[in-house]
């Protein structure tokens, strides 16, 4: 439990790691802290960004989008290394994630799977946001990954925390495919070494393969376009919105848990390459989940389909 960094120190923390930092116009003052409030941290959060272009990124993660309003991060790690900030304060980057996963980054012990979605996250973590599209093949340069060792290292030397308290958000938010190309546990390791500090003695988990429940999916996509709001009505929808984002049928900013009628067109998107149409001559795919077309999403993209 800490109160957050300053702004005068996260930036020397920064530079006194070896990090090239740019300052992002009035970084210093952008916040959602008017959202509520920002600490005590507990760690520190990697994401990818699903996007192309360094200025583009660095906008996107200071201005936010339409449905979600900026800052999304603290600092955008870009693919030559460098450091933007963008904003100091509460910020869009967590979202609502697992509890236990919580006290296991604040103990810095294993952590477990992540299956709920009931505890603020913006509070509680500082955030990078790493320029990468995001799909598996898009390249992590080396002097990316080094950046993104430094600046966690950074947090933690300031906080006392060990490399413990680095998590990706696929391991604090059900569904959550980032940071993809490279493993947290291997990043943590890196952050160790550099800190000088052992990591946890109990071991780090083994990834499991989320689940997705066919019935449960198909009452989401039956029910939740009639909904005002984005409402998580089952935690499975953010896995298949992932997957449907990584296929690039579904915009990131709709990877919401709330299958709405984007989510719906996107799944017909995809029914549709797996050769399905609708009932009648001429009509899509109807967008609700099948066992077929879900079983080659499922096979695709690591998850297991159950009744």
């Amino acid at each position: 439990m800490a109160a957050p960094i300053g702004a005068d120190q996260l930036l020397a923390a920064l530079r006194g790691e070896g990090l090239k930092v740019v300052e992002v116009g009035a970084w210093r003052t952008r916040s959602r802290n008017h959202m509520g409030p920002w600490g005590a941290v507990h760690g520190v959060m990697i994401h990818h960004t699903v996007t192309r272009g360094t200025a583009h990124t660095v906008a996107m993660c200071r201005d936010g989008y339409s449905g979600l309003p900026g800052p999304l991060c603290h600092g955008v790690i870009a693919k030559d290394g460098t450091v933007h900030l963008v904003g100091h304060g509460r910020a869009n980057h967590a979202g609502l994630g697992d509890p236990d996963v919580l006290r296991a980054i604040i103990a810095e012990t294993r952590l477990p799977k992540d299956d709920e979605a009931t505890v603020d996250g913006n509070r509680a973590f500082y955030g990078f946001e790493c320029e990468n599209f995001g799909d598996g093949e898009d390249p992590w340069p080396a002097v990316q990954l080094d950046a993104i060792e430094r600046a966690s290292a950074a947090l933690c030397r300031f906080h006392n925390w060990g490399a413990g308290s680095v998590l990706g958000h696929l391991e604090w938010q059900p569904g959550k495919p980032d940071p993809r190309g490279f493993t947290m546990p291997s990043m943590r390791d890196r952050i160790a070494a550099r800190l000088g500090h052992p990591l946890p003695t109990k071991p780090l988990p083994i990834p499991s393969r989320p689940v997705v429940s066919l019935s449960k999916l198909v009452a989401a996509a039956r029910s939740n376009p009639r909904l005002v709001g984005t409402p998580v009505t089952y935690t499975g929808v953010i896995t298949v919105e992932a997957a449907l984002v990584d296929e690039g049928l579904l915009a990131k900013r709709h990877q919401d848990g709330h299958y709405g009628t984007t989510t719906v067109t996107a799944m017909s998107d995809w029914q549709e390459e797996c050769g399905f149409r609708g009932r009648e001559p001429g009509q899509p795919a109807d967008g609700i989940p099948g066992r077929a077309s879900l079983t080659r999403l499922a096979a695709k993209h690591s998850f297991t389909i159950i009744a």
